[in-house]
């Protein structure tokens, strides 16, 4: 049999302290009250239907498809069936708050930004030698060597290696400024002049150009980043107090601070 080890909940809020993180901890309570808050403001309500969707989701999330599932996830978090519902709850009144703050900002804010979510197809080479990348380039031009036979050589990576250098399908955010303007500008399928940033010399095969579709999934993300800007204007806007109670190693604590000060 395993010894039993206790840990007291004003352990549990020391040691959140002495990790140096009441600060993300206040941040994340202010977070959910500036939302329940907007929320009822907003006359915002949920339904029984839509909670156990909710909460249908939340399981589904974690990947608890039976009940054994998840009691034991209930178990190893200290949660009761009443704090899932209230996960589900919280998650669901901020999906519907930011619905009805920027449901219709969306489709505007798409449409004059749309070259922000175009998106590109590239296989990438990152060379140390720029001489070796602009050899390499003319190489490709004359159909000398192909880029599957350019990164069999030079890409380090296995996987990448494996893949010809792919780097999936990538939007203009994710690229380096230098190497967005080159790509966005590119006429696939094409080779671009090697680019030389702090990472090395670039050889890059822009392989298509997706034009950007306002899907659900695009709307998810748009309305996601309006939201988190917004929470970030509220926290901004707030004093955040914690009144956190002295404990046993207050007195300890003060003393070493005061004697590792520097007179």
């Amino acid at each position: 049999m395993s010894d039993i080890l206790e840990v007291s909940a004003e352990e549990i809020i020391y040691y959140i302290k002495m990790a140096c993180q009441i600060p993300v901890t206040l941040e994340a309570i202010a977070t959910q009250k500036i939302i329940a808050e907007a929320a009822d403001k907003a006359g915002i309500e949920i339904s029984i239907e839509e909670l156990q969707t909710a909460a249908d989701d939340l399981r589904l999330a974690h990947r608890l498809l039976k009940a054994e599932d998840t009691w034991a996830w209930l178990k190893k978090h200290y949660l009761s069936l009443d704090d899932l519902e209230e996960i589900a709850k919280i998650n669901l009144t901020s999906s519907k708050l930011a619905n009805h703050l920027f449901a219709e900002q969306i489709e505007p804010f798409f449409y004059a930004h749309q070259s922000k979510y175009f998106g590109a197809v590239t296989y990438e080479v990152v060379l140390d030698d720029e001489d070796l990348a602009l050899e390499l380039f003319y190489a490709l031009k004359e159909g000398e060597i192909s880029f599957q036979e350019i990164a069999r050589q030079y890409i380090q990576n296995p996987e990448t290696r494996r893949t010809g250098g792919y780097q999936g399908i990538r939007r203009r955010i994710d690229f380096r400024s230098e190497i967005a303007a080159a790509v966005f500008a590119a006429t696939p399928p094409q080779i671009l002049k090697p680019i030389t940033t702090p990472k090395g010399v670039h050889i890059i095969l822009v392989e298509e150009i997706i034009k950007p579709e306002l899907d659900d999934n695009l709307r998810f993300q748009i309305m996601g980043e309006f939201f988190s800007n917004w929470l970030q204007q509220q926290i901004a806007s707030v004093e955040i107090v914690a009144n956190l109670k002295e404990n046993n190693h207050t007195q300890t604590s003060h003393r070493l601070l005061k004697s590792s000060i520097p007179r």
